[in-house]
């Protein structure tokens, strides 16, 4: 089970920083639970997307028109990194506990290039979401075959908006709970296991600051998701992996209550929840080496994307490598190319209308990990 377990993890490497639906980023992974015996694991990962788009629509925030003239966006995503942390032991022969960090929820948006004869609406506008996250997961293997999990998850979260027009909106750091829940089935002979997770939404109960001088509370749910994880010898040292992942985006929102009473709809929301799916296979080589090629999908859902977040959907080939150090010790190393779907934003001031064509977009990303078991 142990040689297995190593292929998964440099699979797993590939997907570090996956640019998902909404604002997901790490995909709350509970995978470090399954290892064998006392387990720690540091992980790094940097996200280099580009995504820019031309503005088709007029814009008029009732101070300044600005024609769509096919302006250029220039690329209006920051560039970002992420860490993460797991520790895993077995408490007897029945129960396991693990401790897992990592940064679920992120957004960073900067539409800094000033086209010329004139700029793109947005310009001058910036955006960003941080999140951290420490979940507890408590394993019960019912027989070799069937066992449960359930566990706690601490998120902390925070936010600020600037937008062209003047207006800013920053919020309070708020620290709130949820659960995990969930069940896998393993045939250990052939390398076979099948996980469902559940993630409970967490409901964040900001003070925003509108303007730098009005407050007010804002409630922000972050999305219940579904894993199904599933993995299966096919070959002597040869593993095939998939997974598949539902998020209800659409129970996100951010509606800072000024914002609200001004334009008259959500400062962010999405109108589908999202499915993201892999598929990869990994390859023991020798006792050092092993690695693995993995293929990712999330469909495009259409309607409009909001334009501090102009994507839909995405394709993906990722590569990954790990070298056993020594016989507790290993690094793992992946790279991930994203195409990022086409996406078209809704005019703020004539709702129903085109407002920005965002095409031919695109991301890499890269991620490190380094594992011990003991």
């Amino acid at each position: 089970m142990k040689n297995t377990s190593i292929l998964a993890l440099a699979c797993a490497v590939t997907t570090t920083g996956a640019f998902a639906g909404g604002i997901d980023r790490s995909g709350q992974s509970i995978a470090p639970i399954f290892e064998d015996g006392s387990y720690l694991e540091f992980s790094f990962g940097s996200v280099n997307p580009t995504v820019s788009g031309v503005q088709t629509g007029t814009y008029n925030d009732g101070t300044t028109v600005v024609p769509g003239l096919g302006q250029s966006s220039g690329n209006m995503v920051e560039s970002y990194t992420s860490v993460g942390a797991a520790y895993k032991t077995d408490l007897n022969d029945k129960f396991s506990v693990a401790l897992i960090f990592d940064q679920p929820f992120g957004a960073d948006v900067n539409y800094s290039f000033a086209d010329s004869p004139a700029p793109y609406a947005y310009t001058g506008s910036t955006a960003s979401i941080d999140s951290n996250s420490l979940t507890a997961v408590l394993r019960y293997k019912i027989n070799d075959r069937i066992s449960v999990l359930g566990g706690v998850r601490e998120v902390t979260s925070k936010g600020k908006v600037a937008l062209s027009n003047g207006y800013t909106m920053n919020t309070t750091k708020e620290t709130d709970w949820g659960y995990v829940i969930g069940a896998a089935y393993e045939i250990p002979d052939i390398a076979l296991r099948a996980a469902l997770t559940y993630n409970s939404e967490i409901t964040h109960d900001f003070t925003t600051t509108e303007n730098g001088v009005f407050d007010s509370p804002m409630e922000t749910r972050l999305p219940q998701s579904v894993n199904l994880d599933f993995q299966t010898g096919i070959a002597a040292d040869t593993l095939l992996m998939a997974s598949v992942r539902w998020a209800e985006w659409t129970a996100f929102d951010i509606s800072p209550t000024a914002y609200v009473a001004g334009a008259g709809d959500a400062l962010v929301d999405y109108d589908n929840d999202t499915i993201s799916y892999s598929l990869g296979v990994g390859r023991r080589f020798n006792d050092k080496l092993s690695g693995s090629i993995m293929v990712g999908y999330e469909k495009s859902t259409g309607g409009y994307s909001g334009n501090l977040g102009p994507t839909d959907g995405y394709a993906s080939l990722g590569l990954g490598l790990k070298y056993q150090i020594t016989e507790q010790t290993a690094i793992s190393g992946g790279v991930r190319y994203v195409w990022i779907g086409d996406a078209e934003t809704e005019n703020p001031t004539l709702p129903g209308t085109t407002f920005g064509e965002f095409t031919g977009n695109d991301a890499t990303a890269f991620g490190i990990k380094v594992s011990h078991s003991f």
